[in-house]
């Protein structure tokens, strides 16, 4: 028997997202790389690359809920804290399945471009602030062998164009709060 997930087809992949983004008038400058599947991996072809990179994080709640946190790279988001802060109960990492329909990407693979697929809006977006004032974001476009850059207003323009708002967090504010602080009277 084939699980339902098998028979899921995203409406959007690498093609139709970028093909989409140019009808939109959305610019953009993908480039094509070797498979990266952590945020480590890849450092130094990013480095190459103007803009933000991002780590992206697909989340489930306890009560099903399902998150999609994308961050600057180097951002440090405390998973035990971050509930409290979405207002959410305690987050786990989303399945494969669970990322697969409603993102229509795999794991290492995951992206805030992929809310093109999540037609039934499943997915509650939340962005760095970092990521929010950055001239230039990048995200892969549905698979991890490639990098799209967007400009800020290119970046607005396709949660717009999506009717997507998202939830802006500044995390380095919240890491800076939990930092020790430095003994007093020395």
């Amino acid at each position: 028997m084939t699980e339902p997930a098998a028979l899921f087809r995203p409406s959007h992949d690498r093609d139709t997202l970028l093909a989409w983004l140019e009808e939109a008038g959305i610019a953009q400058n993908t480039h094509d790389h070797p498979a990266v599947f952590r945020v480590e991996e890849g450092l130094d072809l990013k480095a190459n690359l103007p803009g933000l990179h991002t780590k992206n994080l697909f989340l489930k709640d306890k009560k099903g809920r399902l998150w999609l946190i994308s961050a600057a790279q180097d951002t440090v988001i405390d998973m035990k804290r971050a509930h409290r802060v979405l207002g959410s109960d305690r987050l786990s990492f989303g399945n494969e399945t669970l990322m697969w329909e409603t993102l229509g990407v795999r794991p290492g693979s995951v992206t805030a471009l992929g809310l093109i697929n999540d037609l039934e809006r499943r997915v509650t977006f939340v962005l760095d602030q970092r990521l929010w004032d950055a001239d230039i974001v990048n995200f892969h476009p549905l698979v991890n062998t490639a990098t799209t850059a967007l400009g800020q207003d290119a970046f607005r323009r396709f949660l717009s164009a999506l009717d997507r708002q998202p939830l802006v967090i500044n995390f380095a504010a919240l890491a800076e709060q939990d930092a020790p602080s430095p003994p007093s009277g020395a």
